[in-house]
């Protein structure tokens, strides 16, 4: 070989490396950009439009009864058709359906930033719904796929932390735009950050697994899964307007618990079942959905009782209070990331358990509130509760997702999504009972009285009662958590005195 020869043959494999170095930004992370862009969004819909709801009422001439419905059709389409998605995830290309949910969202944004009356606008959210649940019942499924184990904490975390830079966005952002430019530029904002998501995802997310076994589309689970989920969602909202024992919300509660033991027989049977019962032969899985739904469902019970607090025991304005209520998620935002980083290094298990005992402290903290608060107090007390609660979601969405193949991660990130929801749900059913209750019977009012009469002096009671009540159920939380922690050291005891990796 000539030296000519030579100096080629060294030019091509210089350009050859060229070509095959790094980019400043790996590709993984360009997916992450777009998914996180995509959860932004997505997160900033939930309670963006809450604080619109009064202007609403004005803006386009109808009733408060009627303009709840801009707000729970958007929650019963994410309830609903949660488990479709999951489904769907695991038989077709998750990058697809993430993308077609995205586009969905996009324009169903701009439909409800136009909407001439308010059945319009009811209808176009419950397309918005239908994106967003394309967007939250896959995005983990993705994550999980793009990065690798080692990396997986860290990048769920991140994205947890996405999600809660847009819950505590959303009353901010709202109010501004709703003070500037009006009502529909809550919806329309989505629309450019929505499009560039959309080309994000497309050039940087890659192909996903999925099963080749397409036996069939479960129909009968299906519709009994929707049934059971709209009544029980819809069960759970009358309770906050009814109260417990109203027949409509026993009612609806009865046909969501039949629905449930139907399906439950339906899809034990089915060959091709909506929901593969075998997955919850998982410990690790099974109980790490359950903590998850203990969790959310608090800290929707904390959401719904702190602004009473706030505006009517401290007398802040909606602006003010906003920005306090904006303090929690920030702080579980700047420690989801770090979290999952610690998940990585240290294990998922034992991050998630310091998580709880942190929100143990942090219950009791808030039950100390009183009419005597400062801010700095404020920020103090709540503090606990919000690392705690950024602390636990990532680890545990990471062991959780770490507990399934490849083939079922579309099933298992659609679990994940419908806890949350479930949990949201149910929490602020529940906790919205319990607080009134409470209050109620301080000032011993009868029970149909509206809690917002209630003197001050009975609603710090209820303040204080309520989260004496919700920190024995967090402790249950951290029993679980524990129990989790254990199992996981005797799997890796038990596999280092046999010689064997664990799997």
């Amino acid at each position: 070989m000539n030296s000519s020869e030579r100096t080629d043959i060294q030019s091509t494999q210089e350009q050859s490396n060229e070509l095959t170095k790094e980019p400043i930004l790996p590709r993984k992370w360009w997916a992450m950009l777009g998914l996180a862009l995509s959860m932004f969004m997505f997160a900033l819909d939930i309670h963006i439009v809450n604080l619109a709801l009064p202007t609403l009422v004005g803006s386009l001439h109808t009733s408060f009864a009627e303009i709840q419905w801009v707000s729970l059709s958007y929650l019963l389409a994410l309830t609903v058709f949660v488990l479709f998605v999951a489904r769907l995830g695991d038989m077709w290309q998750k990058k697809w359906l993430f993308l077609g949910g995205v586009i969905l969202f996009t324009i169903s944004s701009l439909l409800c930033g136009l909407a001439p009356t308010v059945g319009f606008l009811i209808g176009f959210r419950t397309l918005q719904g239908l994106g967003a649940v394309l967007i939250s019942g896959l995005v983990a499924a993705i994550i999980t796929e793009v990065f690798p184990a080692q990396e997986r904490g860290r990048a769920l975390g991140i994205g947890g932390g996405i999600f809660w830079v847009g819950v505590a966005s959303g009353p901010t952002i709202g109010g501004l735009l709703i003070s500037l430019v009006g009502w529909r530029f809550i919806f329309l904002v989505n629309v450019p950050i929505s499009i560039i998501a959309c080309l994000i995802v497309a050039y940087a997310v890659p192909a996903c697994a999925y099963s080749e076994d397409k036996k069939g589309f479960d129909v009968a689970g299906g519709l009994l899964v929707a049934v059971t989920l709209t009544c029980f969602a819809l069960g759970m909202t009358t309770i906050q307007r009814e109260g417990i024992g109203s027949p409509t919300t026993l009612i609806m509660l009865a046909i969501a618990g039949i629905g449930f033991g139907c399906f439950l027989a339906v899809e034990a049977r089915s060959q091709s079942p909506m929901l593969d019962l075998k997955i919850f032969r998982s410990i690790d899985l099974s109980l790490g959905l359950l903590l998850r739904l203990m969790v959310n469902g608090i800290m929707a019970g904390v959401i719904f009782i702190l602004p009473f607090f706030l505006e009517l025991v401290k007398q802040y304005s909606p602006q003010q209070a906003g920005l306090l209520l904006a303090v929690a998620p920030i702080f579980s935002g700047l420690m989801a990331p770090v979290a999952g980083t610690w998940s990585d290094r240290f294990g998922s298990r034992i991050i998630s358990l310091i998580g709880l005992v942190l929100m143990i402290f942090g219950c009791f903290a808030i039950s100390t509130f009183d009419t005597h608060l400062t801010v700095p107090g404020y920020i103090v007390r709540i503090a606990p509760l919000a690392l705690g609660m950024g602390m636990f979601q990532s680890p545990n969405n990471s062991a959780i997702m770490g507990a399934v193949p490849k083939e079922r991660l579309g099933i298992a990130s659609g679990l994940l999504s419908l806890s949350n929801t479930l949990g949201q749900t149910t929490g602020l059913a529940l906790m919205g009972t319990v607080f009134s209750l409470l209050t109620l019977a301080s000032a011993k009012l009868p029970p149909n009285v509206d809690v917002t009469s209630a003197p001050v002096e009975a609603l710090v009671v209820g303040v204080q009662m309520s989260f004496r009540l919700i920190a024995p159920i967090v402790m249950v939380a951290a029993i679980l958590a524990a129990f989790l922690l254990w199992l996981e050291q005797s799997k890796q005891l038990a596999s280092k005195q046999a010689g064997t990796p664990i799997s």
